[in-house]
């Protein structure tokens, strides 16, 4: 009797301090998504990092992207990519193509440019991980895990400046075994932006050639 005792108050303890730890996380999680919301725009300066041990592969890249509401311009491994709302323009200049097509609601549960620093609001469940102290930065990290058991994502890990309440670091475990590492360098809010910015101009890419799938 006493040793079912016993055991029953560490569940109950450990439960607690689950509750308690995802509570933390969930606070963090939603002054970060606060923050992010009260800016007009951001300009992210990023390392970009794909690794499969099983396949062989190791991949390290910059990029950039501007943020405004859900328009975005991506800069990535050579190929550049505008959302103005509506429509994605992909355009690969080593190859002269650009490929146009409609956002997509089945891309809703996925990591997109446009909810990079937001998408954790819905669809996982949240626990408190590591701390880091990165060059006298704070770095705290939340583990979310999918709601969904069919996910290709294993899980995430979300690596947040507790000054700031910035996102630093995002390292995105999927079930193959791909791990991909996102580790903001730089970013800069509020900039003055020209307003043609996420307008796509066929006029600069003469002789491209257009694969409209819209």
């Amino acid at each position: 009797m006493k040793k079912l005792f016993f055991i029953i108050l560490t569940l109950a303890i450990t439960s607690a301090t689950f509750a308690q730890d995802a509570a933390k996380a969930k606070k963090l999680l939603n002054e970060v998504s606060e923050k992010v919301k009260s800016y007009n725009n951001i300009v992210i300066d990023f390392k970009y990092t794909l690794n499969n041990k099983k396949e062989n592969i190791n991949q390290d890249t910059r990029g950039d992207v501007t943020l405004k509401g859900n328009q975005y311009i991506l800069n990535l491994m050579g190929t550049s990519r505008i959302f103005d709302g509506k429509k994605i323009y992909t355009i690969v200049p080593e190859d002269e193509e650009i490929t146009i097509s409609k956002h997509s609601a089945e891309d809703d549960g996925d990591i997109t440019p446009s909810k990079m620093l937001t998408f954790y609001e819905k669809g996982y469940t949240y626990k408190w991980d590591i701390t880091q102290d990165i060059k006298g930065r704070k770095i705290q990290y939340i583990q979310l895990k999918p709601i969904d058991s069919k996910a290709e994502i294993k899980d995430i890990l979300l690596g947040i400046d507790t000054q700031t309440k910035h996102i630093y670091k995002l390292i995105q475990r999927q079930a193959n075994g791909t791990e991909i590492t996102i580790t903001i360098n730089a970013m800069k809010t509020n900039q003055p932006l020209p307003v043609s910015l996420f307008t796509f101009d066929a006029t600069k890419y003469k002789g491209y050639y257009i694969n409209n799938l819209d």
